[in-house]
């Protein structure tokens, strides 16, 4: 395994391991690799989800009933998808839009949905091609572009996954999402300065969730600042939780090469002030 393959690796286990203590922490929404660099979730189904695990329960049953009623239904299967994202059954989310793009050939959305529930299915080959067709250069989406990025990051190409998030920030200026998107895409390039940069100005927005803060807080954690991690994550944790957060990434790092490969990295001070 080369050296830069097990830095992306152990980077990439750190971001996964912060969501999964943040998910037990109560968390909600840090549910798949794709949601660690940001959620590829979206669509312009109007429902909402509810928060509570019985009624997203009630409400995949009652949007299931009408999508198998009518697999065609892109409301009906855009909301059901959603729904079983949320419940991490991805696959049954792929099976449920793959059917609704076919009856919907023409459907941009549903072919952008589809592929962002790939992406969350880790069939990220497929995604990736499925992704390309759901917009075009003279009509782009930024949440596809955003997907796109995710998908890249994934497979280890992050210079292509920060120029799909450029391309998505000029048209959405300041979104929290791709900001974020872009700052962790920086972590896993070993490039701390801007990641730091990216999710400080994600942060500072006022639609940031905690997704966004906790994200902040693992990279500064990352660099060994983990008081400011801590007082970051506090924001959205009690005290305690907080504290065992950035306890337990700092245990990880010292247990790894992670943070012996990014006391290596030198960082132009300049681009660590770029957004």
């Amino acid at each position: 395994m080369s050296q830069r393959l097990a830095s992306f690796q152990s980077i990439r286990k750190a971001a996964v391991a912060f969501a999964v203590i943040s998910l037990a922490l109560g968390a909600a929404g840090c549910r798949s690799m794709s949601d660690v660099t940001g959620s590829i979730g979206g669509g312009s189904a109007p429902a909402t989800l509810p928060n509570s695990p019985e009624a997203l329960q009630k409400f995949s049953d009652e949007w299931g009933q009408k999508a198998e009623a009518n697999p065609g239904n892109k409301v009906a299967a855009m909301n059901y998808a959603r729904a079983l994202r949320a419940q991490e059954r991805f696959a049954q989310a792929v099976a449920v839009l793959q059917s609704a793009a076919l009856k919907n050939p023409n459907d941009v959305e549903l072919r952008g949905a589809y592929g962002k529930a790939l992406a969350d299915a880790s069939r990220l080959k497929e995604a990736e091609q499925v992704l390309a067709n759901a917009h075009t250069p003279e009509k782009p989406n930024w949440t596809i572009l955003n997907a796109q990025g995710s998908v890249a990051d994934e497979l280890g190409d992050h210079a292509r996954a920060q120029a799909y998030y450029s391309s998505a920030l000029k048209l959405v200026p300041g979104e929290p999402s791709v900001l974020s998107n872009l700052g962790l895409s920086y972590a896993l390039a070993k490039d701390l300065g801007n990641a730091e940069a990216s999710l400080r100005e994600a942060a500072a927005h006022p639609r940031a969730d905690m997704r966004v803060r906790q994200n902040l807080a693992l990279v500064l954690a990352l660099q060994g600042k983990f008081a400011e991690a801590e007082q970051v994550s506090r924001r959205d944790l009690s005290p305690a939780d907080a504290a065992s957060n950035v306890a337990s990434i700092r245990t990880m790092i010292v247990q790894s090469n992670t943070w012996r490969d990014i006391q290596k990295v030198k960082l132009d001070p300049k681009a660590a002030g770029r957004s």
